[in-house]
């Protein structure tokens, strides 16, 4: 006890200390004698250097607001006013409280205010202080545009030192976060004015300037356009990035380098199949996934490498032959490994902490290496433990690596083959489920997707899954806010009810409500529209069950086909509906449903006429079953329909330069004829 309490004295009496130190510090700043508030200024500089506890100190007691009103003071000494921005500037490098701290005092407006000086050493170090400030995750960027004058202004000073060019377009790629900025930092000039940076003398203006069009083509069509028409020294920009990309360059400016190549091609400013995507970017992007880079590296690496041959089949074909990428992915889930040549202690303790981001990132990858090509999936299911891998993802602590891990899974899940054995063997149904309980919406939408797949009619998962309960929590997606759930909802719902048994299509009414499906079948999404429909023509097949559901929901099933058949809807929306029609045509007595509605009768007399094929061809089918002679009471429906018109109709119909729809009106002559 005794001893603690001298450590507790000790420690009180240093805090006292340091408290009185920064007291004093921002007493000096109030001096009357400039010289005197100069040399207090230069001595608190040398105080805060490396020291958090100084710095949060003088914050506290005030020293900021007092900085600032010095510096913005025209009376105030150049040399006074830029030792003040140095101190905020090594303020603003401590803790995030600190940066919060200084934005709530209003540095922003005062530093930008501050680059309207004419003396070049004041302009440096305020743009040095705000890089510090806006490189902080804490600060809102949005106060870099509030001001319409500021973006332009910082374009102006581009060209006034390389520490200009340096600050300037740091602060950019870091205040570039949306479309938004893309087009404002687009239409004041930034291409032209950052583009000859990129052969500066000076390496951390070419990094920057490099960054910086990094974050202006992403996803930006009308940036990428402009970049790849862009010459430097009479250099087209591409080829530019590719030198840039080359081994002997520091592996942060050949990574960024790629990016850019990448989301130009993402764009679709250069073709996948040009020489600098497939020569050039794709193996370097490959190169810095080997376990000889650091791990932000193999991070960057492997999710830019993702997101540049998610769309492109023959992308994923020729990645998945280089360089083993398939295999080298496998070291990511063993990292650090027992002969890691990391002597580093830090650095191990920060690649432990953080070795969750290479299972995301090789989730990524894979995902998108097997998004088409069905050997490529089978290449990934048959590296060691994949499948377990996968398994123990979707159950990880860190959200990122579960929804990665769901999405290789739902990668691999378009797989007919990988659906009967990989998925079967190792049960992965059990932790999707699990998944679904309680998961953000993002996760929520991807699980859901890859249920879709497991419900399908040959996967052998289906059955386990119908006897978890999920037709309970299906229904529950299908009343979410977001349409992608919804849509998948009613997918799932629509594959489990394909050639499923009666109990198994009741319990799905049942669970689903009249009411829901018939709001669905209203969405304005038209996704959800069309599952709607398909799962409502699924459970509406096989005689027994059309009649079944049919005598139970028959009048609101007919007014919502009616509903769809007379508004602004696609083709492929009427052809669905008509296609439900047709089944309820087939049943023994919904049939009468539709025999007793001459209004109905007159629209499929209506679609028969129609310009579109698809259409045509639906409404025929709908006659065709219901005149079908082996039924009962074909006689008198063929009489009724004879005097409306349909065997006109019909007769026309068979000269149809449409084959498809030939041949059906001919076939529905027949029951005429026979």
């Amino acid at each position: 006890l005794f001893k603690c309490l001298l450590f507790f004295q000790k420690y009180s009496k240093c805090d006292c200390e340091v408290t009185a130190t920064s007291r004093h510090y921002v007493d000096r700043l109030f001096d009357p004698d400039p010289q005197k508030v100069l040399q207090g200024v230069i001595d608190m500089k040398n105080a805060v250097i490396g020291n958090n506890k100084q710095k949060a100190n003088l914050i506290v007691l005030g020293a900021v607001p007092r900085l600032l009103y010095l510096l913005q003071q025209s009376s105030s000494s150049l040399e006074l006013r830029t030792e003040c921005a140095v101190v905020l500037g090594s303020l603003a490098m401590g803790t995030e409280n600190n940066i919060k701290s200084l934005v709530d005092c209003h540095i922003i407006p005062a530093l930008l205010q501050g680059l309207l000086c004419p003396e070049l050493i004041f302009i440096e170090v305020c743009l040095r202080c705000l890089r510090t400030v806006f490189i902080s995750p804490v600060t809102p960027v949005q106060l870099l545009y509030t001001d319409p004058t500021v973006i332009p202004h910082l374009m102006s000073l581009l060209s006034r030192s390389q520490r200009t060019q340096e600050y300037i377009t740091q602060i950019f790629s870091h205040c570039c976060k949306t479309p938004e900025h893309q087009t404002v930092l687009f239409n004041h000039g930034a291409i032209q004015n950052i583009a000859p940076l990129l052969i500066s003398p000076s390496y951390k203006v070419r990094m920057q300037a490099l960054k910086c069009f990094s974050v202006l083509a992403y996803e930006n069509t009308q940036v990428s356009m402009t970049l790849v028409n862009v010459l430097v020294d009479g250099e087209l920009l591409s080829q530019v990035f590719v030198r840039m990309m080359q081994r002997d360059q520091p592996i942060e400016m050949q990574l960024t380098a790629a990016k850019c190549l990448t989301y130009m091609c993402r764009a679709g400013a250069i073709r996948t199949d040009d020489s600098c995507v497939v020569l050039k970017t794709l193996p370097c992007l490959v190169r810095m996934c080997s376990k000889e880079h650091l791990l932000e590296e193999r991070v960057e690496g492997a999710e830019t490498l993702a997101y540049l041959m998610e769309p492109d089949v023959e992308l994923q074909r020729i990645a998945s032959t280089t360089d083993h990428l398939v295999a080298m992915l496998a070291d990511y889930f063993k990292y650090p490994s027992s002969v890691s040549a990391i002597t580093d202690i830090k650095r191990l303790d920060h690649d432990l902490k953080h070795a969750h981001e290479l299972r995301q990132a090789a989730f990524k990858l894979y995902a998108s290496l097997g998004s088409n090509d069905e050997d490529i999936r089978k290449k990934i299911t048959e590296t060691e433990n994949m499948m377990d891998r996968i398994v123990s993802g979707l159950s990880e602590s860190s959200i990122k690596v579960r929804l990665a891990a769901v999405r290789c899974l739902h990668s691999l899940s378009r797989s007919v083959q990988q659906l009967r054995t990989s998925f079967h063997d190792h049960a992965v149904w059990r932790p999707l489920m699990k998944l679904l309980q309680n998961a953000p919406d993002e996760v929520l939408v991807m699980a859901s997707s890859t249920l879709c797949n497991l419900l399908l009619e040959f996967s052998p998962s289906k059955e386990p899954i119908l006897e978890s309960g999920v037709i309970e929590l299906l229904c529950s997606l299908t009343q979410s806010d977001s349409p992608a759930l919804r849509v998948n909802g009613i997918w799932a719902l629509m594959n489990m009810a394909f050639q499923a048994e009666q109990k198994v299509k009741v319990e799905i009414v049942r669970s689903l409500g009249t009411e829901q499906l018939f709001r669905l079948l209203s969405d304005p999404d038209s996704n959800v529209l069309m599952k709607t429909l398909g799962l409502l023509r699924n459970l509406l097949s096989t005689r027994p069950h059309i009649d079944q559901i049919m005598s139970s929901h028959g009048k609101q099933i007919m007014q919502a086909v009616t509903l769809i058949l007379e508004a602004e809807h696609s083709i492929e929306v009427k052809e669905q509906t008509l296609c439900i029609l047709a089944n309820i045509a087939d049943g023994n007595t919904a049939k009468e449903l539709i025999m007793t509605n001459d209004d109905m009768l007159q629209k499929i007399k209506y679609y028969m006429g129609h310009s579109n094929v698809k259409l045509q061809l639906a409404a025929t089918f709908c006659i065709s079953n219901l005149i079908w002679n082996e039924e009962d009471g074909s006689q008198e429906r063929q009489d009724k329909l004879r005097e409306m018109g349909f065997v006109d109709i019909l007769h026309k119909l068979t000269q149809a330069s449409d084959p498809n729809l030939c041949d059906r009106a001919k076939t529905a002559m027949q029951q005429y004829l026979a």
